[in-house]
């Protein structure tokens, strides 16, 4: 398969849910105890502080209002006001741009929002900054910007990473204990996103890593037939048959593939379509057929047009397969 071909096979089944923006909300959880930022499909993680963007700011207008005068106090809170609503503006609009594919707005706009709450006393590694800087090397991966994408998802990762550490010397009250499993999951997230972003660049070994890592936070974070879970088992059994290693693939890819339908995954039609792909690489061609077309009936019942699009394009070349096959078989005969 040509790289371009190898490229789709990854990107197929990830575009669908990180377009769409539900790739994020499957990851980062605690929605009772974090408001998200701007409100589009992304629940957002607390940081050490907690209480998100707005328990900062509400608490800087309250350290603020100290010692002035009833007006003075008045127009401050008039300002803040303004500055919470523009900032919620920017975050909202950022998001919708970004689930678009608006890039160029939306990084314009995910760094307006990230320059106020850093300016307001957020701190670096509060996981809102985070999730902004997250976005924000994907964008940079999207635009081919390959030096500000790899420093962005290692700035990311590592932030986490010392965070965690940080935390474990302390004995964490239950508010703690949710604020680390946010933060945990938000590190999951990182490893998933730099694991596409590496699959689309053709670095399987990096991806499969990144995989590996994302697919043992999630697990244990959230359970094994949790549906990200089952989704990253589909994305490592596709990295693991890129690089030729076509039985442990099939493997992996067959146990996400029983679990969900036990627990009616809303997305099987991917994974019954990653499946499929890789019976094709084994040359089991019928097989493949067979589970592309079950992965079709489902697609198209949940108007899952990518999903669509790729189970075509997959038809297709087994049917190319085919007709090189009888070719062959044909030449041998006359021979």
């Amino acid at each position: 398969m040509a790289a371009c071909g190898l490229r789709k096979a990854v990107l197929f089944r990830s575009l669908w849910r990180s377009v769409q923006g539900k790739r994020s909300a499957c990851w980062v959880m605690s929605p009772s105890r974090h408001e998200s930022i701007g409100g589009e499909n992304t629940q957002r993680a607390g940081g050490r502080g907690g209480g998100g963007a707005g328990g900062i700011v509400w608490a800087a207008i309250g350290f603020s209002l100290f010692g002035s005068t009833d007006e003075e106090r008045r127009d401050e809170a008039q300002r803040k006001e303004e500055e919470i609503i523009l900032l919620l503006k920017n975050a909202k609009m950022a998001n919708l741009a970004y689930v678009q594919g608006h890039l160029d707005h939306a990084e314009k706009l995910f760094k307006a929002a990230m320059s106020f709450m850093l300016s307001g006393g957020m701190p670096q590694d509060d996981n809102a900054v985070i999730e902004m800087s997250l976005k924000l090397a994907t964008i940079y991966a999207e635009q081919s910007k390959v030096e500000l994408a790899e420093h962005g998802f290692r700035f990311c990762m590592e932030s986490l990473q010392e965070k965690l550490q940080r935390d474990e010397e302390a004995e964490p009250t239950e508010e703690q204990q949710q604020q680390r499993k946010d933060s945990r999951l938000l590190l999951g997230l990182c490893f998933d996103s730099r694991a596409r972003y590496r699959a689309s660049r053709l670095q399987l070994g990096g991806a499969e890593r990144d995989y590996r890592e994302a697919l043992q936070i999630c697990g244990g974070e959230q359970g094994d037939t949790h549906p990200q879970t089952l989704v990253l088992m589909s994305d490592l059994a596709t990295v693991l048959d890129l690089q030729g290693r076509h039985d442990d693939a099939l493997l992996l890819v067959q146990h996400a593939v029983e679990l969900s339908r036990s627990v009616g995954h809303p997305d099987l039609q991917v994974l019954l379509g990653n499946m499929a792909g890789i019976l094709l690489h084994t040359g089991r061609l019928e097989d493949a057929v067979r589970f592309y077309q079950e992965a079709l009936i489902l697609a198209l019942q949940a108007k899952d047009k990518e999903a669509v699009n790729a189970i075509q394009e997959g038809l297709k070349e087994v049917k190319k397969k085919e007709e090189e096959q009888k070719k062959k078989k044909n030449k041998e005969e006359g021979d």
